[in-house]
Parts: structure tokens; sequence; C-alpha cells
């Protein structure tokens, strides 16, 4: 497989979220795993929820450090985004995620991260301390949500900020206080690719 070589001079990468980063201006989406929603909050142990979004995209965040992430090209998502396994130090910054109960082994494409996520369970480590909604579970129920009250069933919300396009899907922590304000120039969104399209790019919450 093709490696992503950053600039080595550069060095620029962002995390966006507990699944997602930038590479010298690549969006990357980790290959196997599916972590929590920055706006999302888990069942805990004791009771009551905890905010597992964040907790992901700290542990993100906390596994790069100040390296630089080398990542592999398994080809592009629905969204444009590259697919890939990074590792840091030669460590598999994916697995390490699934392993710390900071996000879940996608088995719906593939199983990589499966008997990583089996030894997190029965561990109870994040995610796995009560039974609590998958990410995609969460991104689904919001967007039933959304969509029965946004403009034609398209819920995702176009914002303008400056020269900043940024669309908000209905899991983004931001997106009950988004208005879209077609005077400036701020639209709805019936899917996420229709949005990257048009130029719109999805927020980052990392540092």
């Amino acid at each position: 497989m093709a490696i992503l070589q950053p600039s080595f001079a550069a060095k620029r990468f962002r995390v966006v979220d507990g699944d997602t980063l930038t590479l010298d201006g690549e969006t990357i989406r980790l290959h196997g795993i599916d972590a929590p929603e920055a706006g999302q909050t888990c069942a805990a142990a004791k009771g009551g929820r905890w905010p597992c979004g964040n907790a992901a995209i700290k542990a993100l965040t906390l596994l790069i450090g100040d390296a630089t992430p080398v990542c592999d090209d398994r080809g592009k998502d629905a969204y444009g985004r590259t697919l890939s396994v990074c590792a840091v130090r030669g460590r598999d910054v994916n697995r390490q995620m699934v392993e710390r109960g900071a996000a879940w082994a996608f088995r719906r494409y593939a199983d990589d991260y499966a008997a990583a996520e089996d030894t997190a369970r029965a561990a109870g480590r994040g995610i796995w301390q009560a039974p609590t909604e998958t990410a995609w579970d969460y991104r689904a129920h919001r967007w039933a949500a959304a969509a029965e009250a946004a403009p034609s069933d398209c819920p995702i919300k176009g914002n303008v900020s400056g020269a900043k396009r940024i669309y908000h899907a209905p899991w983004s922590p931001w997106y009950d206080r988004t208005r879209v304000s077609p005077a400036k120039g701020e639209r709805w969104f019936c899917t996420e690719a229709e949005a990257l399209a048009a130029g719109w790019r999805a927020p980052a919450w990392g540092g």
C-alpha cells in the first residue's frame, strides 16, 4: 500500500475528532475504527454519563503527541477522505484507540481490530465500562430527529463565518446553536458529500 509521506519540514497535522485527522492538508479517516462523536456522551459504570466524544479526541491527541504520524493509503471513503492505518513510532494508532476503549472496531467494514475490541470490552475500558450507544447508532438517531424538522429532510447546516464555510451534521456539538441564514450565503445540505462538494468542510474539534 502507498504511504502518505508527510512533509518533514512542515509536519502539519491536526486532530479533527477521535477517528479523523488532517496531515499536510490531507483528510485522514482512521481505517477499521469508529470513535464517539465530539458531542457524544456514554454511560458511566456507576451511573450517569461521561463525555466519551471529548475523551476520544484527547486520546488520539495524546497518542500522536509531538510526533508526525505516518499513514498508509487504503483508498477514499464516500466523503473523499483517505482511509488509513496511521502509525506513530511504529505503533498502530488505530489499534491503540480500540485497545484503550476510545473507539469501537468498525466491524461493518473491517475486522482488523475485532480482537483488540474484545479485549477492551472484557476489561471494561472506556466505552465498555457500561452498555452504551455506539457512534453509528448515535449518528442515526440524531439524523432522524433533525431531518423531521429540516427543510426537505436535509438536516446538515452550512454555516458561513468570515471566509470559512463549515457544515454541522446533526451530531455536531454546535448543531442546535447554529442557524442557517440564506442572506449570508448559508444553506442546508442533504448529505455530507453534498456539503463537501459545495466547498464546505466539517468542523475540527481537536487541537
